[in-house]
């Protein structure tokens, strides 16, 4: 089976995913979101699947750069237009699996999900 994994190409984060992956022979293709864009149905998949708290990166500089109104009174629908406007403010990695995805990287959360 092959699997999806969203990110951007430069993430320290995204590396170590990749790493992980290879190292443990996982197919997989990889969306560069910066680069190639993201749909806003994959990203209300994620919000809904994980809270769009979880998928909006609040600790990146892209989110932290933008104006107070711009991050007030936040909810999952202003949330995905500012991802889809800046797909630097999604977490990253997202990995899909079909029938679920993880976000973040976690080399136990990994395992247990491709064991």
């Amino acid at each position: 089976m092959s699997y999806v994994l969203y990110g951007i190409k430069a993430c320290d984060t995204m590396k170590k995913a990749r790493t992980w992956l290879e190292e443990h022979q996982v197919d997989y293709a990889f969306h560069d979101y910066k680069s190639a864009g993201i749909d806003r149905a994959s990203l209300e998949k994620w919000c809904n699947e994980h809270g769009w708290q979880t998928i909006l990166n609040r600790a990146g500089t892209t989110f932290r750069k933008l104006d107070d109104t711009q991050k007030s009174d936040l909810d999952q629908a202003r949330a995905i237009e500012l991802m889809l406007a800046q797909p630097s403010m999604i977490k990253r990695p997202v990995l899909d699996l079909g029938d679920k995805t993880l976000v973040g990287f976690k080399p136990d959360n990994y395992q247990a999900a491709l064991a």
